[in-house]
Order: structure tokens, then sequence, then C-alpha cells
């Protein structure tokens, strides 16, 4: 009688997330049961360097003490209380942790009518993953609107390329077609405005001559628009999913003076970006740019325990102020809002990021990482090596000269990372792009034996 193994019980029971589950059914599943600073290992006692931070999550590495400790004792208080009516420690500590170290404005934002009051993030809500950050993120805007009067702003704009999760109002201000075009007859559709993709410009033009057109276009949308947009959400600095893409310097901020000057309220959606992962805990932080709304998740417990944060400035908390019948109110929520576990486990987190000064050790690592991303670059089916901190893509092309990628069938994305498994590294792609976020606590002697990997798989692979 044949041995039912793991692999066989995961094909049969799970679907996987972004998972094709007929190329699934006919793999043997790489199955992890531990972890270890960078590294992962399997069923069969084979080590793999994590090479995406197990999907741009985990920060300190795996089994971080401080984070195990401060988890083990909170268990021995409590698991979980409801935050609906009631508070607990670690959530109400974390909040005002999130506000400390909140992006502040680099200069004053100033409106048709002046200043805009209370302009710095101050408030949290609580859920537990981006997507549902980014919906609150969408409804909290909405609705201040509505509170506002201003009732005919009911629509958002985002662009293309945008990834903002897979719940349907985080979709209908997507942008990537291979992800949304299929849901986009059930969700409320959003103005798009070009994405700030400099390798393959939508405008036909070339950085830094274009003198940033993409940024002049998305003004032009918003001030036809103006009166229609409640907000603006944008992912700051790069737009992960979509493949590292990488905005020119100067972009975000232009797109902070947009949204002032329209009298729109701006959305930042840190869910990749946010905890380090650009060389500053939040990409904002880079231009000197403050949001009105911002949302967060990932590495937020350091890549412990599923927990999201929407923080929003104290003018539009003031909004949902009001008496009782007013129905003011905020109706949304999750069970598991402002988990203890996973605020403690959050707390942890940031500890370790003063403890160990580790935006400060990142800086030459990021150095490192690019000084040994260059021969990639070099590579004869390596179009563009896009890289702010420790956030890499790497594009893949059939012709360099001309830019033509590979087509879908070709699966080069999925060839190359199964030929890095076999040395010992797990990372995933997107499409073409070979996608590279490793922990910040990663060793340069890690990172130099990651790009090796890469380097010879990609050689494998496309020559």
């Amino acid at each position: 009688m044949k041995m039912v193994t793991l692999e066989d019980k995961d094909r049969h029971y799970i679907w996987h997330p972004f998972t094709q589950m007929k190329d699934w059914l006919e793999e043997c599943p790489l199955i992890i049961k531990e972890g270890r600073g960078s590294f992962l290992k399997d069923i069969y006692g084979r080590w793999y360097l994590d090479g995406v931070s197990s999907l741009w999550a985990t920060i300190h590495g795996h089994r971080k003490k401080e984070i195990d400790d401060a988890i083990k004792e909170q268990l021995e208080k409590i698991g979980h209380s409801t935050l609906l009516g009631l508070s607990n420690p670690p959530a109400i500590n974390l909040a005002e942790k999130l506000v400390e170290l909140s992006p502040k404005s680099g200069s004053e934002l100033r409106t048709p009518m002046g200043r805009r009051p209370n302009s710095e993030l101050s408030k949290v809500f609580y859920s537990d993953n981006g997507s549902t950050a980014v919906e609150i993120s969408l409804k909290i805007a909405f609705q201040y609107c509505q509170h506002k009067g201003e009732k005919g702003k009911t629509r958002f704009l985002s662009l293309n390329n945008a990834y903002h999760g897979d719940t349907l109002g985080a979709v209908g201000v997507g942008g990537i077609e291979v992800f949304h075009n299929i849901y986009r007859s059930i969700i409320i559709p959003s103005l798009k405005a070009p994405s700030p993709y400099c390798y393959r410009c939508e405008l036909n033009l070339t950085y830094p001559s274009c003198n940033i057109e993409c940024a002049k276009e998305l003004e032009r949308t918003t001030s036809r628009h103006k009166d229609e947009i409640a907000a603006l959400i944008i992912e700051p600095l790069v737009q992960a999913a979509a493949g590292m893409l990488i905005s020119p310097p100067g972009y975000l901020k232009e797109v902070r003076r947009i949204c002032t000057e329209n009298n729109i309220l701006m959305i930042a959606d840190e869910v990749a970006t946010g905890f380090g992962r650009t060389g500053k805990m939040f990409a904002c932080e880079h231009e000197g740019v403050c949001p009105d709304i911002m949302a967060i998740a990932k590495g937020i417990t350091g890549g412990y325990l599923p927990l999201a944060a929407t923080l929003t400035t104290q003018d539009i908390f003031n909004s949902f102020l009001g008496e009782y019948k007013e129905l003011k109110t905020f109706f949304h929520g999750h069970t598991y809002t402002g988990n203890p576990l996973a605020c403690a486990s959050a707390l942890a987190n940031l500890e370790i990021f003063e403890k160990d000064r580790t935006l400060d050790m990142l800086q030459e690592k990021i150095v490192f990482l690019e000084d040994r991303l260059r021969p990639i670059a070099e590579l004869d089916h390596v179009g563009e090596v896009r890289q702010k901190g420790f956030m890499v893509g790497i594009e893949l092309v059939k012709d360099k000269n001309t830019k033509e990628p590979y087509p879908l069938d070709d699966k080069i994305g999925v060839k190359v990372i199964l030929k890095a498994k076999e040395k010992g590294l797990i990372i995933r792609p997107l499409g073409n792009v070979i996608v590279l976020m490793p922990p910040l606590s990663i060793s340069p002697e890690e990172l130099k034996r990651m790009v090796g990997i890469v380097h010879w798989a990609i050689k494998e692979v496309t020559e």
C-alpha cells in the first residue's frame, strides 16, 4: 500500500495563493518546517536562504529571540480579546509607537483655504492584513468627504500598475491587468494616471529629460476631476507587485503637492515599503512627505503574526465625532482587530529596530547589495535592475536592445526561481521580473551568496 506523504496531502487538500494549481499538482511541493535567521528548513532537513523574507514580511530573521519571548510572555496573560468596546495594553502601546514613528511633513501643507489643520498622522485603526488596511483607508476617505459635505467626492484616483490588495475595494484601485482585469465587472472603477515606470514609459519619454511628465499628467487628471475625487492612493517610491517599479526622485513630493492643492486626500500604501524596506522606516520619509492616511502591514510584526494598521490625521478622525443618533461612527471592524499577541510581537519588532540600530546598520548593506547587482545588470537578457534599499526587481527580456519581453508561455521567471532553488535559494518572480527582498538582518556573506545564485540561475536559464 502506497504511503501517503505530506506532499500528497498538500496536493489533495490545499489551494495555494497566486499559484496555478495545475502546475502545482505536477510538482513536488517544498514544505517548510523550521526557520533560523535568514534560512528556512524543509521537512527533509535541507536549508534554503529566504530571499523574499517569506513574502516581504520577515524583518529581523526567523526565530528572533526577542519576538519569541514577547509572544510567550503575552500568551501567559491572554491570547485574544476584542477591541470592540474594550482595549488592551499592547494595542495601546503599539498605537503610540506607530504614531511616534510615522512620517512627518517636510513642509507646511497648504490648501486654497490656508494651512490644513491637524495634518500629521495621529490615530491608528487596526486590522489584520494589507488588503483590509487599504479597504479601511478607502472607506475612511469616502466617509470623511461625506461628513464634510463634499457629497460629490465618491471616486478614487490610482496609478496604472498599482497593486493595493485582493479584496474588491483594493482591486478597484488596482492597475495590474493580470491580477485585476477579470474582476472589472464587479468592482467600482477608479480613475487612473500613468505609472512612473521609466524603463517602459507609458508616455514614450526618457528620464530625466521628460521632467517627470507622468506627474504632470497626474496633475491634469486630478484638476479635471478634483470635485469627484475623495482620495489618491499610491505606493510611495516603489510599485512592488508590479515588478519593483521605482518612481524618479521628486515624483512623490509632486504627488503630495497635487493632492494638497486640489483638496483631495493622499493615501500612502506602505504595506510593502514600510518598516525599513527602502532604507528608512517608511518610504514617504525619503521625500519629506506626510500622507493624510497610511496603510501598513507585512513587516509590522517582524513576520510573525497577521496584523495591519491604518493611520489617519486628527482632522479626519474629528470628522467622525458626533452624537450617537448622527450615525457618524465608522462602521467597520474585524474580530482580531488589535489582537494582543500580534501587537506584542509588533512592539518587540520595533524595539529591535532601536536596540540593534537596524536602519543604521542597513545602509552599508544596501550599498554592498547595489555593488553585487551590477554584474547581473550586464547579462544579455537582463533589461533593468531596479533597487530601492532592500527592494530589488530584475527584469528579464528576450531582447536587450529592443526591450522585447519574454512571452508568457516561456514562464521565464518561474524557470529562474526553480534553478535558484536547486542551489538553496527561495525567491519568487513577478512575471518576467525576479524579486529579491531579503530580511534586513541578512549578513553580507549571505547577500553575496544570494546574488551569486541569482546570477547563475539567470545565466543557466537565459543563455
